[in-house]
């Protein structure tokens, strides 16, 4: 067998070849794209067999995603994906004095996959819709992040010249909020407006009902008095808002629209109907679920497989009398952000995810180490569901747990 390791960078992916020794057959420098993988597979072409198989090739990288990922797998080598903190680790084993270079990285790896690689998870074979859903659930949380950002400059913004609108809107991201901003910037020109412009305003937004009760409140708070910035100070601030809420509107537009492709990709994998009868999961958040667990069936051997992967099981820290249970900070934060608001919907649409929750909390857990237990009993029941390919039954999940254990 061969081992490779494999440090990539931007333009570039330093490898060294191992044999099962540990000595080096070769050290490359390559370039990103066709040429360089088509270089890589000609040096390992050098030192195989002319009878090996491709899965006699074990590569370590620091990415689990990307087209050179997907070329390493579909050449049919085992390629492992490690976390860049286990490298560092396995890095300080060797080396003390903390030097590094990318053709050093690149030989831990190589006899990281070649000692060690019982210890790491091979990258799984997501088919090729689970791939598509992971590329637009990511696109569109990172439209989500990325507006939160813009609404919280624009509240800060606000907040130095035009505090009315802030007692106008709480969510300044929302239809009204950015159409009579964008009218009216300024708290001048906000004080300006009068009740039937407020009003054309939100009919041209796409408000509907209580449009003259709401255009009155909006009015209303725009006028009220506030301590005022010098006339040059607010003109240009005023410019400020202009442009966050522009930005901000923007990106409101193109996350619905990456959000109806992404329900659309979704609804089409064959898991979709039985993640969609999980208490809690929609669209998006069963979008986001299924993408980040993947869907090649073979690559959680058991719930608790799959419960270690999403970070919902607690972790055991014991030396000596000592013995503390915590919550894992190492996992994968899209994922636990997903699991969270899971575990937070299923509350109101599932009368066992409530009893369980509750019984926790009358345990002394806090509200959030609660939902952190009711997301890791949700992610062994998705693995159930999915095991036995039924949809989800209220009795059946939750009648093994009429006595709850402690939380953590």
């Amino acid at each position: 067998m061969l081992f490779v390791g494999d440090d990539w960078a931007e333009a570039h992916h330093d490898v060294e070849i191992q044999d099962e020794t540990g000595r080096a057959l070769a050290r490359r420098r390559l370039p990103e794209g066709i040429g360089g993988i088509a270089a890589l597979h000609a040096l390992l072409a050098d030192q195989l067999p002319g009878d090996a198989e491709p899965d006699q090739v074990v590569v370590g990288i620091e990415t689990d995603r990307g087209p050179w990922v997907q070329a390493l797998l579909a050449a049919g080598y085992q390629v492992y994906a490690i976390n860049p903190l286990s490298a560092s680790r396995y890095r300080e084993r060797h080396v003390t004095s903390r030097a590094k270079s990318d053709p050093r990285d690149a030989k831990v790896l190589a006899d990281l996959v070649r000692t060690d690689r019982r210890h790491h998870r091979p990258i799984a074979g997501d088919s090729e819709l689970a791939e598509a859903v992971k590329a637009l659930a990511r696109t569109h949380q990172n439209l989500i992040w990325t507006r939160q950002r813009q609404t919280n400059a624009l509240r800060s913004t606000l907040r130095e010249f035009y505090p009315a609108a802030l007692v106008a809107f709480d969510d300044l991201a929302s239809r009204d909020a950015l159409a009579v901003l964008a009218k009216a910037p300024t708290p001048t020109a906000g004080a300006a407006l009068r009740v039937t412009q407020v009003e054309a305003v939100l009919r041209a937004a796409g408000r509907q009902r209580n449009l003259h009760t709401r255009a009155e409140e909006i009015s209303a708070a725009l006028r009220t008095e506030q301590l005022s910035a010098p006339p040059l100070v607010a003109e240009a601030f005023g410019a400020a808002v202009a442009a966050l809420v522009a930005v901000t509107a923007e990106l409101v537009r193109q996350t619905a629209a990456v959000e109806a492709k992404l329900a659309a990709a979704f609804e089409q994998h064959p898991s979709a109907e039985i993640l969609r009868s999980l208490p809690g999961l929609g669209p998006v958040l069963g979008a986001r679920v299924l993408a980040e667990f993947g869907d090649d069936p073979h690559r959680y051997a058991d719930a608790k497989a799959r419960k270690n992967y999403a970070g919902t099981a607690p972790i055991t820290r014991a030396s000596g009398k000592s013995r503390v249970v915590l919550a894992r900070v190492a996992r994968n934060r899209r994922l636990a952000d997903a699991l969270y608001q899971w575990a937070f919907s299923a509350l109101s649409s599932s009368p066992g995810a409530r009893a369980y929750y509750d019984a926790h909390r009358a345990r002394g857990a806090t509200h959030h180490a609660a939902l952190r237990a009711l997301g890791n009993r949700l992610v062994g029941i998705l693995h159930g569901c999915l095991r036995r390919h039924q949809p989800y039954d209220e009795a059946r999940g939750w009648q093994q747990h009429a006595a709850v254990p402690r939380a953590a």
